[in-house]
């Protein structure tokens, strides 16, 4: 007799419940292979977990999808248009607030189109789930992995170097077809941001400043995403899109900001020109850098020379601003531009 697993029908029974409301343990049993008896006794079960809930009579039930809810699906990248898995597959089984779904969307179609377009792999996966309070989607492909490419793309060396510049904005390995915002902008929505390739991850959570941490990798093969929302949020697309414009309008990506910690190890100072290089690439696309000192101990007289005299020279046009520099920093950067 087949056994009915709880976690494996919660992967699917928020859209069977949505498209079979009237029949579904007859749903279940067709799907699965289980007894009457062992179907109905997994949808009781399910409505007690809160992931369905039931109405009309104990002879005609009526089933819906409850305060959890949860769809999974694994498509093939070749050919893959990332809207349409959207439109049919997953929004229409989510009761999300209005201005969440739009960020959800947002994250959704971007990150499975960068899978389709970037990854390099055959397949992903797709999940998104709903609590009483958040929704998480999983996007997990079988690709290179992000940093990896992005080293390829960029000739770096150092997946550390690859999250620097992914955190700085506008990088694509395709300029021709992409602006290299989406990434980005899904990680600036989430209040959880997690990317994991290839046994290295980095975190982003919204309420710590300090920004993107190295967390502890996963041995596979590919890049998962994570992004994780509060359905209460105050944060909007268009808020957010609105903070990286200096004009306020959303329409520019034309500032960022440069995290320093992911130029090195804790207890370290930054004393070279070629750390000081790295910043500068690519902030020439961009019309404002914040140039971030947070978690970082001492810099030395050339790195500061590089970037806020050199580098400033050069492209005039780009405004540097350092934040949260120490004194003596602070100082060596005076000096420098001075």
């Amino acid at each position: 007799m087949t056994r009915l697993v709880l976690d494996h029908l919660t992967n699917w029974i928020t859209a069977a419940a949505g498209e079979h409301s009237l029949d579904l343990a007859a749903h279940l049993e067709e799907r699965t292979g289980a007894s009457r008896r062992a179907a109905l006794a997994a949808l009781k079960r399910l409505v007690d977990a809160g992931w369905l809930t039931r109405s009309g009579t104990s002879r005609r039930p009526v089933f819906a999808p409850g305060a959890l809810r949860q769809v999974v699906r694994s498509y093939t990248l070749y050919g893959l248009q990332e809207d349409l898995p959207w439109q049919r597959d997953f929004a229409p089984h989510f009761a999300l607030p209005r201005h969440v779904e739009r960020m959800v969307q947002h994250g959704f179609t971007e990150l499975v189109n960068n899978a389709a377009d970037h990854s390099g792999g055959t397949s992903v996966t797709v999940s998104l789930r709903q609590t009483p309070s958040h929704v998480q989607l999983l996007v997990s492909d079988d690709g290179v992995g992000v940093f990896d490419k992005i080293c390829t793309a960029f000739q770096l060396e150092d997946p550390q170097h690859a999250m620097l510049e992914l955190s700085k904005g506008r990088l694509t390995s395709a300029p021709d077809a992409h602006t290299g915002r989406g990434l980005f902008f899904s990680s600036q929505l989430a209040d959880v941001f997690d990317i994991h390739a290839n046994n290295t991850a980095y975190q982003r959570r919204a309420w710590d400043a300090s920004g993107w941490k190295k967390g502890k990798g996963l041995p596979r093969q590919g890049s998962s995403i994570y992004m994780a929302l509060a359905l209460n949020t105050t944060r909007t697309l268009d808020g957010v899109m609105n903070a990286w414009s200096l004009s306020g309008d959303g329409i520019e990506f034309d500032q960022t900001r440069v995290q320093l910690r992911l130029l090195t190890t804790e207890g370290q100072a930054l004393d070279s020109r070629a750390a000081a290089r790295r910043v500068g690439s690519r902030l020439t696309t961009f019309k404002r850098a914040e140039i971030d000192f947070d978690g970082v101990i001492d810099v030395g007289h050339g790195f500061t020379d590089e970037l806020f005299r050199v580098f400033a020279k050069a492209n005039p046009q780009v405004e540097l601003v350092a934040v949260n520099t120490s004194p003596r920093i602070e100082a060596l950067i005076k000096s420098a531009r001075a």
